[in-house]
């Protein structure tokens, strides 16, 4: 019996790191998604990843990491796992979308090798545009 998801505490911590734009998932948003075998959860304390991997490539759905936590490398962390875990499940390359105010997560990205690839216009929102990042997978990651 797999490990037992408490998606109020997901959506709860979503809440706290998205509470505009991207708007935060409810609940039965993370169950929904959860029910998929293709996406997988990564979690660490203070922080999640939820990740999709099919045909070859990963996508990031989302990273939350509690906003005390952050800068001390819990957000890397969750991305070298979710390295591991796409490359695990037959992924060569990955995929993001991120608000393009997020300043913080696109330096994280950007400084564990993903790409500005595009720009999705008003993605969250009007005016809000959504940033493409990819990265190839390493074999040593």
């Amino acid at each position: 019996m797999g490990a037992v998801i408490d998606s109020d505490a997901l959506a709860a911590l979503h809440l706290r790191c998205f509470f505009a734009h991207p708007r935060p998932w409810s609940a039965p948003e993370f169950e929904d998604l959860l029910s998929s075998p293709l996406n997988f959860l990564l979690t660490r304390p203070q922080g999640f990843l939820l990740g999709r991997a099919v045909a070859g490539e990963a996508e990031l759905l989302t990273l939350a990491v509690a906003p005390e936590a952050r800068r001390q490398g819990v957000g890397s962390a969750l991305l070298r796992d979710f390295a591991v875990a796409s490359q695990a499940r037959g992924a060569a390359e990955a995929f993001l979308e991120v608000a393009e105010g997020n300043a913080g997560a696109i330096a994280l990205y950007a400084g564990r090798g993903w790409e500005s690839t595009g720009r999705r216009p008003n993605y969250y929102a009007p005016g809000i545009d959504a940033i493409l990042m990819r990265r190839r997978f390493d074999p040593c990651d």
